[in-house]
């Protein structure tokens, strides 16, 4: 999973935590950020529960493990259950591995809906039931878009709703430094459009506008399938997007391949890029930002995920040093919205208990987004989370990315069999930045997805 390796994680024994061990993060009722009555209502609803033990296992390890827990003891004071939370390295194997040996947690937590979908088909999740899922449609921006991302097959064939979402990435963004675009009499531009016109304007100027890295070990090739993926939104409906990813529209498919030569007009362009067109694949993804912060900058523009800060130089202020904007649509085709690429996190029942059903209850409370919110690397969709509880400026302004969203959708190579989502498409965006054909590199993908089946 790029997730995972983006990350870099290192080898980790298996690691488990009790909520209850851990004191409040924030006193209830006495900060005006947080919605205390949702915690109170809840207290009230499910208070009955003193004693009883929930196990959950999912992917936060580390300093995430340290703030999930932090949510989870308001979860322990509220109702009285013990909760244990754990996890490993190779957690998406070890869920696989417990569900079929009979020994499951009571939930699960995946940042995979791919590996949810085959569980549920299986018979190894319960149904959250459709009042959740229609919960979800009504309370989340785009909400049927994250519907959709929680409801699979069941063994009996049927769809249902089978996965909550809980904690959002975005993907959709653009960096730059603004004392560069002022400096520069540049303008954020809020059109796609707009977009190419200043990455004109800034070549016309003898600038480099953007910096852009395929470069990832093993794993080259994967910040293009970013860029495909965001431009397959932008000129394609989401069902279009959607049967791309299932390959019921082929790789082939002029769809798809007119989303590969819109990445192609910003990264084959001597003059739009950094070291020019061939320097794209060669260069490191997390080398490839610095050109924003030199001086004179090497380029004004990168488009990343909410994680590229990470590689950002030591002491970079965001806010001030450097900013970013939503990729925007084109305002040409106004029936796509304003659509979002992103991932995520989604929890799901695999024992069907009362401590079990009263945790997926508790997601559906401000108080539990929020608690999280306000320390870091947490985005939620929910409308009713109040922003204000956002730790700083920076994530209320990613936040306010995803409530405007229109359409979501979830990274589409990790939503493809693993050896073309993190195979073929990989290798096929460093040929294609190399210099082949869309056409040819699509051919070549879809040859390797048939020879899947």
């Amino acid at each position: 999973m790029k997730k995972a390796f983006l990350m870099g994680v290192a080898a980790l024994a298996l690691c488990a935590g009790v909520a209850h061990a851990q004191e409040l993060k924030f006193k209830p009722g006495e900060d005006a950020r947080f919605n205390w009555a949702s915690y109170e209502d809840f207290k009230k609803a499910h208070g009955d529960l003193k004693g009883q033990k929930l196990t959950i296992f999912g992917p936060w390890r580390g300093e995430d493990q340290a703030l999930v827990e932090s949510m989870l003891a308001y979860f322990k004071d509220a109702t009285g259950i013990e909760v244990s939370y754990s996890s490993s390295e190779n957690y998406e194997q070890q869920i696989v591995i417990d569900t079929q040996a009979g020994s499951p947690p009571d939930i699960a937590v995946l940042p995979q809906p791919g590996l949810f979908a085959d569980l549920a088909s299986k018979g190894f999740l319960v149904s959250l039931g459709d009042d959740t899922g229609k919960w979800i449609e009504d309370n989340y921006a785009a909400g049927s878009s994250w519907r959709k991302l929680g409801t699979y097959k069941g063994k009996d064939g049927k769809e249902q709703f089978f996965a909550f979402p809980y904690k959002a990435d975005l993907k959709s963004l653009v960096w730059y430094s603004p004392e560069n675009f002022e400096d520069a009499g540049y303008e954020v531009p809020k059109t796609m459009e707009e977009l190419k016109a200043l990455t004109e304007k800034i070549a016309a100027d003898g600038e480099k506008p953007w910096c852009i890295g395929l470069g990832s070990g093993g794993a080259t090739g994967w910040p293009a399938t970013d860029w495909v993926e965001d431009m397959m939104l932008r000129t394609q409906t989401p069902e279009t997007y959607d049967k791309w990813v299932t390959n019921e529209i082929k790789f082939n498919d002029p769809a798809v391949t007119g989303a590969i030569d819109e990445f192609g007009w910003f990264a084959r362009n001597d003059a739009y890029v950094d070291g020019g067109a061939a320097a794209v694949a060669s260069t490191d993804f997390r080398d490839s930002p610095k050109g924003l912060f030199s001086s004179p900058p090497k380029c004004y523009m990168h488009r990343q995920a909410s994680f590229i800060p990470s590689f950002f130089p030591e002491g970079t202020k965001l806010g001030e040093d450097a900013d970013f904007f939503y990729l925007p649509p084109y305002a040409s085709k106004p029936e796509l919205g304003n659509p979002v690429l992103g991932a995520g996190t989604l929890v799901a029942m695999t024992k069907d208990t009362a401590p079990a059903r009263a945790f997926i209850a508790w997601l559906e409370t401000p108080i539990a987004h929020e608690v999280w919110m306000a320390q870091s690397g947490f985005l939620t969709p929910f409308k009713a989370a109040n922003p204000e509880a956002y730790a700083n400026a920076p994530s209320k302004k990613m936040g306010s990315i995803l409530t405007s969203a229109t359409t979501f959708r979830f990274d589409g190579s990790d939503l493809m069999p693993g050896k073309i989502g993190a195979g073929a498409f990989w290798t096929g965006m460093v040929d294609y930045a190399g210099g082949k054909s869309s056409a040819d590199v699509g051919a070549e993908i879809q040859k390797a997805w048939d020879a899947i089946k």
